[in-house]
């Protein structure tokens, strides 16, 4: 058994160094440099972190890198597109379902938070949750704990959630489509990512790389 475990350590480094040299982030810019340090200030703590950017600008990157140089490093990193699940689909796919929970569900399904327990949970696009799903992921985030779509049992959870978007969510909670107290938990650590044309000293290393 310690045989094995040593083998099942090692495959595990040899994978985080190749997920760190796949999401490597180029760039020696002075914006650059302040990124990598306030991701180095925040990755080690527990706080939840809020990414701002404009599409492309790799708020999934800073996602990854910042588990990746976590205390969660080992464990998994779960990533979900709000923007990207249907509406009538998108609390099945966090919280996950039990087996006749509605039309479909044939078979009981893991959700998103439970499979990120003990890891990170990267909610890219939050400001596309509709405010019923808001209000479900918020009282998660306060209690680490849920319920799967037609169960009555409560499971616990130990998730550090990143989230990520392109919208200003102060405005969107202004127009009152997205929730003030959600905010607050979500805005720990806010993080703002240059888009490209803030660091054009960038662009020959990138396409050097």
């Amino acid at each position: 058994n310690a045989i094995r475990q040593r083998e099942l350590e090692a495959a595990n480094s040899d994978l985080q160094e190749k997920l760190e040299r796949s999401y490597v982030m180029i760039g020696d810019s002075v914006p650059m440099r302040a990124l990598r340090q306030q991701i180095a200030f925040a990755a080690p703590t527990s706080g939840r972190v809020l990414i701002y950017g404009e599409s492309g600008t790799g708020k999934e990157l800073v996602a990854r890198a910042m588990h990746s140089r976590s205390l969660r490093a080992s464990r998994a990193f779960i990533e979900v597109n709000c923007a990207a699940i249907p509406e009538d689909l998108i609390e099945s796919e966090l919280f996950g379902h039990v087996k006749g929970a509605f039309t479909g569900a044939t078979q009981a399904k893991r959700g998103k938070f439970e499979r990120a327990d003990d890891g990170t949970l990267f909610l890219d696009e939050i400001g596309d949750m509709s405010f019923r799903t808001q209000s479900k992921v918020l009282r998660a985030l306060e209690e680490q704990r849920f319920e799967p779509v037609g169960s009555e049992t409560s499971i616990n959870v130990d998730v550090r959630v990143i989230a990520a978007t392109n919208k200003r969510l102060e405005a969107e909670i202004e127009r009152g489509m997205f929730r003030a107290d959600l905010f607050y938990r979500l805005n720990v650590i806010p993080f703002e990512i240059p888009p490209l044309r803030e660091r054009l000293d960038d662009v020959p290393l990138l396409v050097e790389h």
